[in-house]
C-alpha cells in the first residue's frame, strides 16, 4: 500500500509533443527529470516518461509516496471524437425551456456519438429560489426506463440549479431506481450560471468518464511496472490537484490542465506570484496569466470541441505556434504554421536529419540553441530569419491580447519551445527564463495544491449578505477537501460578489475558491 505520509512526488505532463516527468523532494527540490516524445496512444509516452524519470533513483523509488497526472486525454476524446461514452441528456425546466433543446448547436457527429436521448421535463427554480413548477417524477422516471441498456449515463441540468439543487438530486434518485448504478453528472456540481453552456459541461462530463477510467488504470499500470505504489491524483484546469475518484466522477475538469501547470510551475521557478506565462510546446504556445499565484481564469465560456461550456478554466490565449511549426517557403512567400510536425520533431525538423523546415529549425539558425546539424540549413537561412520574425510578432500580439492595462509586465518562458521566445517583447518589462523551464508543467502539477470551488446565486430576502457568503465559503471548503484536500490546511484564496440588479427581491452572485494541501494522512 502507498505511504501515507508525504515524501518524494512524481509530477507528469503530457504534451502534443512531449511527456514530461519530474520527482520532487518533500522541500520542493528537483530531484530527477525526464523528457520523451509523446506517443499516438498517449498512455504509451506516458510510462516511458515514468520510467525514464525514476531510472536514476533505483534504491529511493519506494520514497516515492505522491504522483500527479496533467493529461490532454480528456481533451482529445472530445476533439477526435473517440473514447466517448454515450449520455441520455435529461433537462429540468419545461415549460420554459421548450425553445432551445439540448445539444443545440453541438457539431453533428459529436451529438450522435455521445446522445443516447434528450428529454425535457417539468420542474426548475427561479432565480430567488422559488419552484417555477413542480417536479415531473413520473416523465424522469419514463425517460429513464426507455434508455435501459442504451446508455453508459446520465446528464442532469435544472433551470437555475446554482440557486437550489433541489430538483437535480431528486431527479439522480430516481434514474438510479430506474438504471441501477450508472453515472450521473449533475450541472450543479460542474458548471456555473448559464442554463446551456452549463448543460453543455454536464454532457461532456458524463461522456468522459470512460476516458477517465481508462487512463487512471493506465496511469496505475505504468506506476507500478516501475515499482510504485503512491497516491495518485489528476491535475485540473484551475492549476490545483483533485485525488484519483475525485477525478473519475469529473473528468471534464482535466481539460485545460496543461496550461494551468505551466502557469503553477512557472510561478514556483520564479517565486513569482503576478506575471504573464507564455508556455511554448512543440504544436501551440499558450499565453496566460499568473495572477496571486493562481491562473487567472476566463469569465467567459470556452468552447471546446465546437460546443460552448462555462466550468472554469484558465484565461488563455493559444495561437498555432510551437519548436515543431512547419515553415513553408513558396517562391520566397514565408508562411508559419499553423501545421506542426508534434511529436515527431526529432525526426522531420532539419537539423535532425528530417525534410521539413520548422521553427525549431530557426532557432537553431539564429543561434538560440544549440541542436543538431546547422550545417542541415544551408541555403533556408533567410526564410528561416522570416519566420522567426513573424513568430515574434505573432507572441507579441498574444501577450497583448491577455494584457489588461497597458503598462509593461514581466513574461515569464516556460516550455520545450521557449527558445523561440526573444529577450525583448513590446509591452512585456523583462523576460524570465527560469531553470528547468522546459520542464515546468510537470513541475505545476508536483508542486499543486486542492482545489474546491462554488459559483451560486443567493437571495438576499431570505438570509443576510454575511451569512450567504460564510454558506459559499464553507461549501466550497467542503469541496477542497472532498477533492483530496487536507481540512485543517484549506483557506478561501478567492472571493468574488455580483450583485444583480433589476430584480423584485435583493440577489447576488457568489464565487468562492477555497485551496488547501495535500491530505497525506499520517
Amino acid at each position: 500500500m502507498p505511504a501515507s505520509g508525504l515524501d518524494l512526488r512524481l509530477g507528469i505532463d503530457v504534451g502534443g509533443t512531449n511527456t514530461d516527468a519530474v520527482v520532487l523532494d518533500r522541500d520542493d527540490h528537483l530531484i530527477a527529470r525526464a523528457k520523451v516524445p509523446t506517443t499516438a496512444d498517449v498512455s504509451t509516452g506516458i510510462a516511458r516518461a515514468i520510467a525514464t524519470g525514476v531510472e536514476p533513483l533505483d534504491a529511493e523509488r519506494p520514497r516515492i509516496t505522491h504522483a500527479m497526472l496533467g493529461t490532454t486525454h480528456a481533451t482529445n476524446a472530445v476533439l477526435e471524437r473517440r473514447h466517448l461514452r454515450r449520455v441520455g441528456v435529461l433537462r429540468i425546466g419545461a415549460p420554459a425551456t421548450f425553445a432551445v433543446r439540448p445539444l443545440f448547436g453541438w457539431p453533428a457527429d459529436l451529438r450522435a456519438v455521445i446522445s443516447s436521448g434528450e428529454e425535457i421535463v417539468r420542474g426548475g427554480f427561479e432565480f430567488d429560489g422559488r419552484e417555477i413548477v413542480p417536479l415531473d417524477r413520473d416523465a424522469i422516471a419514463r425517460f429513464a426506463g426507455s434508455l435501459v441498456g442504451r446508455t453508459d449515463g446520465i446528464a442532469i441540468s435544472s433551470v437555475f440549479a446554482a440557486v437550489s439543487p433541489e430538483h437535480e438530486i431528486a431527479a439522480c434518485e430516481i434514474v438510479r431506481k430506474e438504471l441501477g448504478d450508472v453515472h450521473v453528472s449533475l450541472s450543479h456540481e460542474i458548471g456555473s450560471i448559464g442554463l446551456l453552456e452549463r448543460e453543455n459541461a454536464t454532457v461532456l462530463n458524463a461522456a468522459l468518464t470512460g476516458v477517465a477510467g481508462t487512463v487512471a488504470s493506465a496511469f496505475r499500470d505504468a506506476l507500478g511496472a516501475c515499482g510504485l505504489d503512491p497516491v495518485t491524483f489528476f491535475a485540473q484546469n484551475d492549476g490545483t490537484l483533485m485525488d484519483l475518484e475525485y477525478a473519475l466522477r469529473y473528468p471534464v475538469l482535466t481539460i485545460g490542465s496543461g496550461p494551468a501547470n505551466s502557469i503553477r510551475g512557472a510561478a514556483y521557478l520564479t517565486g513569482s506570484t503576478d506575471a504573464i506565462v507564455v508556455d511554448v510546446g512543440g504544436t501551440s504556445s499558450d499565453v496566460g496569466v499568473l495572477s496571486n499565484g493562481f491562473p487567472r481564469e476566463s469569465n467567459s465560456g470556452v468552447e471546446i470541441g465546437g460546443i460552448s461550456t462555462n466550468f472554469r478554466m484558465p484565461d488563455l490565449v493559444t495561437i498555432a505556434l510551437g519548436g515543431g511549426t512547419v515553415v513553408a517557403d513558396t517562391d520566397g512567400d514565408v508562411r508559419v504554421g499553423p501545421q506542426s510536425v508534434g511529436y515527431r520533431l526529432t525526426d522531420e525538423a532539419l537539423v535532425f536529419g528530417g525534410a521539413t523546415p520548422t521553427l525549431t529549425d530557426a532557432a537553431v539558425a539564429a543561434g538560440r540553441v544549440a541542436l543538431g546539424d546547422p550545417a542541415a540549413l544551408a541555403g533556408r537561412e533567410r526564410a528561416l530569419a522570416v519566420a522567426l520574425s513573424t513568430a515574434e510578432r505573432m507572441l507579441a500580439d498574444a501577450i497583448d491580447r491577455v494584457k489588461t492595462s497597458r503598462e509593461p509586465r514581466p513574461l515569464i518562458a516556460v516550455g520545450g519551445g521557449s527558445v523561440l521566445v526573444p529577450d525583448e517583447l513590446p509591452g512585456v518589462s523583462e523576460v524570465h527564463r527560469p531553470e528547468h523551464f522546459d520542464v515546468a508543467n510537470a513541475i505545476g502539477a508536483a508542486i499543486a495544491s486542492v482545489s474546491g470551488e462554488v459559483d451560486r446565486i443567493v437571495n438576499l430576502g431570505s438570509k443576510s449578505r454575511d451569512a450567504a457568503v460564510e454558506e459559499v465559503c464553507a461549501d466550497a471548503c467542503e469541496r477542497a477537501v472532498a477533492a483530496g484536500a487536507s481540512a485543517g490546511s484549506v483557506e478561501v484564496v478567492e472571493l468574488e460578489e455580483i450583485p444583480l440588479a433589476y430584480l423584485t427581491n435583493p440577489a447576488v452572485r457568489i464565487r468562492a475558491k477555497a485551496a488547501g494541501a495535500l491530505d497525506v494522512g499520517g
